[in-house]
């Protein structure tokens, strides 16, 4: 089943070939509506494949398919409306210094997009995910490598995808897909592909990320790779609400054993009597928690090991052990340790990488300064949360702590969350799915209607005779898109 040198070269070349096809917006939203309208309809069959390759479940499939088909109609709206297209007109005023020519820019699709599906998401980041419907409706075809935990899921959803596309008069290989791990170098290192999509691990996104670079012609690479997700409680919140910040930190770690890249994965919280109450409180839910199964074997292999060794470091503890469940399932569990021992460089630093699974660290800290000293280690995130007392969150706290809190998390993370949770990316405008590295290779989102801008490029032209220009530049604006000229908004 895995695609040659040949057969790679073949989808390139067909998704090359396939460029104009897409350059009518009106026929890219009418793909990704009906792209969508079939996998709802074919709904039942898509979930039984997904849960029988992944065993992730018809409840939390049910709810990712509907995420997928969301996300195909959103950015279908978003391309009939046409703002990402970003028209600005300004004209020629030959009496400012230096005179000013006419000028008018907007965004063209940057050719042919390679997207590399996710493990632990078989719809809505795998081939009919937020990688390919974006690419799609920016105009770019694309050439979708397979994961080789739901291959058959893969198949199935492109077979759909390729229908919409007959169906709205679009040729099949607007969408492609090949399979296997070399097909997937290959894909990176092919001089037709022009950008690239990835969410997995810091190993295999980096290696992606450097094959692209390294190119004669290097491309964007738009890698997600790893997240520690890193949570601060105050003493004042967990003297206010220890019981319902434990449980609710249980069900983030826990939910899809664990295998959400915004999983928190290291919890700042206070020593005394509140930080004991939280921690009784979390001990108690993830105790209920139920086994669950992972993805593949080599991802269980990597958890176990990973919490094997993390619990043999100096000073660390497991109130409640993570580890084997049955003969292929895992236990959620968490593991504690003096903040301390994180606040300089040494052994405990592996407590600072991404432990893929239902495993979270909480770190003690006796005060301020060893939350700023953690804080300071930690690599790039697509998520930090604060759990704020009820003082800090509305600025009657005279001590300023929720504000300088937010100030230092910041710099860290793409999306920073208050008195709630990360698990749950709501797929948005506003979203932003993304962060330093290595939590991302770019400063782009993956998820929310910015994610087009990663396939689109910029082009002005100058003085261009009005006959010449494309008909999102012409004066008239034929296709009624919103622009900026002069300066303001039309219209206003």
């Amino acid at each position: 089943m895995e695609a040659t040198a040949d057969e790679v070269d073949t989808a390139v070349r067909t998704a090359h070939a396939a460029r104009g096809a897409l350059a009518d917006r009106t026929v890219r939203a009418a793909l990704l509506h009906r792209a969508a309208d079939l996998l709802d309809e074919a709904g039942e069959a898509v979930i039984e494949a997904a849960d029988a390759e992944t065993a992730l479940g018809p409840g939390r499939l049910t709810g990712e398919l509907a995420r997928t088909t969301y996300q195909l109609r959103a950015f279908a709206d978003l391309v009939r409306e046409g703002a990402f297209l970003d028209v600005l007109i300004d004209h020629a005023d030959p009496g400012l210094t230096p005179p000013r020519p006419d000028l008018r820019r907007y965004k063209i699709p940057l050719g042919p997009v390679a997207v590399y599906s996710a493990s632990n998401f078989p719809l809505a980041f795998s081939v009919p995910g937020g990688d390919t419907a974006s690419a799609l409706a920016a105009g770019c075809p694309v050439v979708v490598k397979a994961h080789p935990d739901h291959p058959a899921t893969s198949e199935l959803c492109a077979a759909l995808l390729h229908r919409a596309a007959r169906e709205v008069g679009l040729p099949e290989g607007v969408v492609n897909l090949v399979h296997g791990f070399q097909a997937g170098i290959d894909l990176v290192r092919h001089p037709l592909i022009s950008a690239a999509g990835f969410t997995g691990s810091v190993r295999g996104g980096r290696a992606l990320y450097d094959a692209a670079a390294s190119r004669p012609h290097p491309i964007p690479f738009h890698g997600e790779l790893g997240s520690l997700n890193p949570v601060v409680i105050t003493e004042a919140a967990a003297a206010e609400r220890a019981e319902q910040i434990g449980a609710g930190l249980a069900g983030a770690m826990t939910l899809g054993v664990g295998q959400f890249c915004v999983k928190p994965g290291l919890v700042l919280a206070p020593g005394g009597e509140a930080g004991e109450r939280l921690l009784k409180a979390l001990t108690a839910a993830v105790s209920d928690t139920e086994a669950g199964v992972l993805l593949d074997h080599r991802m269980r292999d990597a958890f176990l090991d990973g919490v094997r060794t993390r619990a043999a470091l100096p000073g660390v503890h497991a109130p409640v052990t993570p580890g084997a469940g049955g003969e292929h399932t895992v236990s959620a569990g968490f593991l504690a340790v003096p903040a301390a021992h994180l606040a300089a460089e040494g052994p405990h630093d592996l407590l600072l990488e991404e432990c893929f699974g239902p495993v979270t660290v909480v770190a003690h800290y006796t005060d301020e300064a060893e939350i700023g000293a953690v804080l300071a280690r930690l690599p790039g995130n697509l998520s930090a949360t604060l759990q704020l007392g009820d003082a800090e969150s509305d600025g009657t706290d005279d001590t300023g702590r929720g504000a300088r809190l937010l100030a230092e998390v910041t710099p860290l993370a793409g999306r920073v969350v208050v008195n709630g949770w990360p698990t749950g990316v709501a797929v948005t405008p506003a979203q932003h799915h993304g962060g330093p590295y290595p939590a991302t290779t770019s400063t782009s989102t993956s998820v929310g209607a910015t994610a087009v801008e990663r396939w689109l490029r910029p082009v002005a032209y100058q003085n261009t005779p009005p006959a010449l220009l494309p008909p999102e530049l012409r004066e008239d604006n034929p296709l009624g898109l919103p622009r900026r000229v002069d300066g303001r908004a039309e219209g206003r």
